[in-house]
């Protein structure tokens, strides 16, 4: 197994990096707070296609893989970048998977940028799915109440929830009369391999997130000075922050793991699926808790823009589980148990 990206790989990462770099400052990341959407991003990733990658075949007739989303996903979250390319990849991927042809039109409104389409990545309960990713900026939902699988309208029935982290999250009301794109053992199986997607995807970002976080904290505290030596020569740094880059490596390599395993080892990829998303969360948690701590009373002040990762390193994950949650389900589902 080698996870090394491949060239192909490195161009496309290079081109969504630069996509990025030119639109996604940390004053822009503020401008799209609190809703976290930015339109004009959002447009520009329609138009170059970073939709259609997901559902879409690439060079040589191979179809674009999850290991290439998890990358280009690493590349969002590092950036913080504003908008639902996660939530909106996980349900064109689902929505190609459906039969009949109310999936399929709205697949194919999907992709022409005349509909936004999410995933609620937690069954609904009681008539509702709770923090619906993208929920509260999307045109329908893909909801599972019981053993049947909804394409819910969202115009009327979603209701956006204030979080930390700044993410346009809605609560969603589900009737019972909502009529069914599809029932029983299949639907719950699709939608459990699309929320496993969901998962690596999340912990993809949160993985670029932490990466960067580091950064950010490793160059303030080369530049910061205290005794007149900079604050990173002092050993409670240094050896913290070592600590951090040796759990980023290894959070990166665990999720493109899980990336790969969707289609070289299926098997075990709902296991590395929880895995992964519950080492990202904690490894972004305490990335961004050392970077933040090592501005001193600076890495609370917004102008600076390690806030913006503590705050969303906490609450991505949170969408769907907290860490410990996570390991659980991969505990169980090692085990046979799930």
């Amino acid at each position: 197994m080698d996870l090394r990206p491949s060239d192909d790989q490195r161009r496309l990462t290079e081109a969504f990096a630069d996509l990025y770099g030119d639109l996604v400052t940390p004053d822009a990341v503020r401008e799209a707070e609190p809703l976290g959407h930015l339109p004009s991003l959002w447009s520009r990733l329609l138009r170059i296609g970073a939709v259609d990658m997901a559902v879409a075949s690439g060079q040589d007739g191979e179809a674009i893989t999850l290991l290439d989303l998890a990358l280009v996903a690493e590349r969002h979250g590092g950036c913080l970048a504003p908008a639902p390319l996660i939530e909106a990849q996980v349900a064109a991927r689902l929505l190609a998977r459906l039969p009949g042809a109310g999936p399929q039109a709205a697949l194919a409104e999907m992709l022409a940028g005349k509909r936004v389409v999410t995933i609620a990545v937690r069954p609904a309960s009681a008539g509702s799915a709770g923090l619906v990713p993208a929920g509260a900026i999307a045109d329908d939902a893909l909801v599972l109440d019981g053993d049947r699988l909804l394409l819910v309208p969202l115009a009327g029935r979603a209701e956006p929830v204030r979080n930390l982290g700044c993410l346009p999250l809605a609560d969603v009301a589900v009737a019972a009369d909502d009529p069914a794109v599809l029932t029983g053992p299949e639907a719950l199986a699709l939608f459990g391999k699309a929320v496993d997607e969901w998962r690596v995807l999340t912990a993809a970002a949160l993985s670029g997130l932490a990466t960067r976080a580091l950064e950010i904290g490793v160059a303030y505290v080369k530049e910061r000075k205290a005794f007149g030596r900079p604050v990173g020569a002092f050993q409670s740094v240094a050896h913290r922050l070592a600590d951090r880059a040796c759990e980023v490596d290894g959070c990166e390599l665990l999720v493109r793991e899980a990336a790969w395993a969707a289609d070289a080892d299926p098997g075990r990829f709902g296991e590395l699926a929880a895995l992964a998303l519950g080492f990202a969360a904690e490894t972004a948690r305490d990335t961004t808790y050392d970077a933040l701590h090592f501005h001193g009373g600076y890495g609370f002040m917004l102008e600076y823009p390690v806030q913006l990762y503590f705050r969303r390193a906490r609450s991505w994950a949170a969408v769907l589980e907290e860490p410990a949650a996570s390991f659980r389900t991969a505990a169980a589902r090692a085990e046979g148990e799930l």
